[in-house]
């Protein structure tokens, strides 16, 4: 079955877009935009896209049986399904916790996740997605960004890298939202685990804002998706998103 996909030349977000049909679009609706002139990323920053030459795009989701309390899984299965395009593309990647891409020490991928709960029920999703295609230049002051096409050399057609990269992630949305999703999402957590950038060994941390630097390794994941690092002398701490900083 085909992804419904809506393509725009130029919008303010597809986030936005998809927030404003909520009530009359289906589950997994894509909305994508070839330019977004208020497109977002984590915690109001801002994402820099030129024009038609990345992926920027938002998945509407209507989960029928994920509870509440695992709405991390949306997270497992974009970061996941967006990995495994990237590497079936010659791009080998890594998943930075919680949701950005990372192919070695350079951001490929972000990822912007707003949640809608009803009772102890996840209800709606709308995923936004910002990929880094064919762009070469970039005149932000993002600290480290990096694209497919820099990487392997190729000038990709974004509208069917979309149905690729899409279509896998959906894959995976659906074997979740399951109602006999159990094993699935253990082996997913696992995948997700596997795949952390910066899995193995001790790496440099700063404590937010602009506290101690530290060195730790990442011992696990709670159940409130919290990153929990070991320190070098056996110390145990849990983070929340923006609690930490990586030192790269």
């Amino acid at each position: 079955m085909a992804n419904m996909i809506n393509w725009f030349e130029t919008i303010d977000s597809t986030n936005s877009e998809a927030l404003r049909q909520v009530s009359q679009c289906d589950d997994f609706t894509v909305f994508a935009a070839k330019f977004q002139t208020g497109g977002r990323g984590q915690k109001g920053t801002k994402w820099e896209s030129a024009p038609g030459e990345n992926l920027t795009f938002s998945i509407m989701l209507k989960p029928k049986n994920i509870k509440a309390q695992d709405q991390f899984v949306i997270a497992q299965v974009v970061t996941v399904g967006i990995k495994r395009y990237l590497n079936e593309s010659g791009v080998e990647s890594t998943i930075k916790w919680p949701n950005d891409i990372y192919a070695g020490d350079k951001k490929i991928c972000g990822i912007l996740i707003e949640n809608f709960v009803t009772g102890d029920t996840l209800s709606g999703s709308i995923v936004g997605i910002g990929l880094n295609i064919n762009q070469t230049l970039f005149q932000s002051d993002a600290p480290n960004p990096v694209s497919m096409s820099t990487i392997t050399s190729v000038v990709y057609d974004i509208e069917k890298e979309l149905e690729l990269l899409s279509g896998g992630i959906k894959e995976l949305y659906k074997s979740a939202d399951s109602s006999l999703s159990a094993p699935f999402l253990k082996e997913l957590e696992m995948e997700y685990m596997d795949s952390l950038y910066r899995r193995e060994g001790f790496h440099l941390y700063q404590q937010m804002p602009e506290g101690e630097v530290f060195k730790a390794r990442i011992s696990g994941i709670d159940s409130s998706a919290c990153l929990i690092l070991e320190r070098e002398d056996g110390g145990v701490k849990r983070y929340s998103f923006k609690e930490i900083r990586y030192i790269i």
